[in-house]
């Protein structure tokens, strides 16, 4: 299951597919070669995936297991991830140095997507990002090379609720390369909101033009509350309480921000509106600011001090709630001795908690 882009509904997609495999009597799992997310999940053994294979797998009915990520990528700078296989943190690296290095990986990969065809009788595999960047197509683990290595059928979504639908479907697969075009067997147009019938003639077309068919128009359905795997979804979040009767949640939207599903029990409460601020101009009068998590303490420590969202805050008179690296923020030092996120130092923390 490729998409168009990052974002199409990719994630959403397979874990409605394995609920209703699941719900059939069908054995089926999720599996995503690698993924690029701070929005991670923890497995019953101590693995760590993308949160968007722990909920495909809840919704598949199957334990998440590290199996269904081998790889994932968690960045901690502008051109910098710790890289994560088969659950367990082995290094951080720049994206130039992971690229030179992707063979090491497709080992891993093609074992673990073995591995689970073996146990199970249906893997839905999910891409990453778009289907075709074709800058990348030789070192790409998850998409198109994975499909037709492995011998899978590819499905591309595209986001209809963006517009220009038809054009990212068609581009896509006129980008590919004739050797990967040929895995494409289909295309699911997602988010539609009105009639169905009116895209009829325009998915005709399409096939006619690229010989692949649209398999399935899939609605824009209100309440599907899964927790977003990028950071490109947390910008449809609210930005304003809607009303004087709901508590402000002013939430500090860090640049390197890192498992936000936290805040998924005050954003579903109905009485409360989350917002994210970036800046002291943004800030206003909350009721409650959350610090949240971050990849990058230290870093984004030093932006929220620069950008005087910190003072704001602080002479707000606003309850803060900090959280994890937001914790780490309001103590009085940061030590990272072993480098953890990025090389080892120390710095002077916030100074609003009496915690080191």
């Amino acid at each position: 299951m490729c998409g168009t882009t990052s974002d199409a509904g990719k994630s959403w997609i397979v874990a409605g597919l394995c609920r209703l495999l699941a719900r059939q009597g069908v054995a089926v799992a999720p599996f995503k070669a690698q993924n690029m997310s701070l929005n991670a999940a923890v497995t019953a053994d101590h693995a760590e995936i993308g949160h968007a294979q722990w909920v495909q797998a809840l919704a598949a009915g199957v334990a998440a297991e590290a199996a269904m990520n081998p790889v994932l990528l968690k960045p901690t700078g502008p051109s910098t991830s710790q890289v994560v296989v088969m659950g367990r943190a082995v290094d951080v690296r720049s994206a130039r140095d992971h690229h030179a290095r992707i063979d090491e990986l497709r080992p891993v990969v093609a074992g673990a997507l073995a591995d689970l065809r073996s146990r199970f009788d249906v893997v839905i595999c999910e891409g990453a990002g778009g289907a075709a960047e074709i800058n990348l197509l030789d070192r790409d683990l998850s998409n198109l090379p994975l499909a037709a290595a492995a011998g899978l059928p590819a499905v591309v979504v595209g986001d209809i609720d963006r517009g220009g639908v038809f054009a990212s479907l068609y581009g896509t697969v006129a980008l590919l390369p004739d050797h990967l075009r040929g895995s494409v067997h289909g295309f699911i147009v997602n988010r539609l909101r009105g009639d169905p019938a009116l895209l009829y003639d325009g998915c005709r077309q399409l096939h006619e033009r690229s010989g692949v068919p649209t398999l399935g128009i899939v609605p824009m359905v209100a309440g599907i509350d899964i927790d977003a795997e990028d950071s490109l979804a947390l910008d449809t979040w609210g930005t304003a309480a809607s009303s004087t009767e709901q508590l402000d949640v002013a939430v500090v939207r860090f640049p390197r921000v890192s498992n936000f599903g936290d805040l998924d029990p005050l954003r579903l409460e109905p009485s409360v509106s989350v917002r994210w601020v970036r800046s002291a101009a943004t800030l206003g009068r909350p009721d409650l600011v959350v610090l949240p998590g971050s990849k990058a303490t230290r870093d984004d420590l030093a932006w929220f001090r620069a950008s005087g969202l910190a003072a704001a805050v602080r002479s707000s008179g606003a309850a803060v709630v900090a959280v994890c690296a937001g914790l780490q923020m309001v103590g009085h030092h940061i030590d990272d001795p072993g480098g953890i996120e990025g090389p080892p130092g120390s710095v002077d923390g916030l100074g609003w908690l009496d915690v080191t």
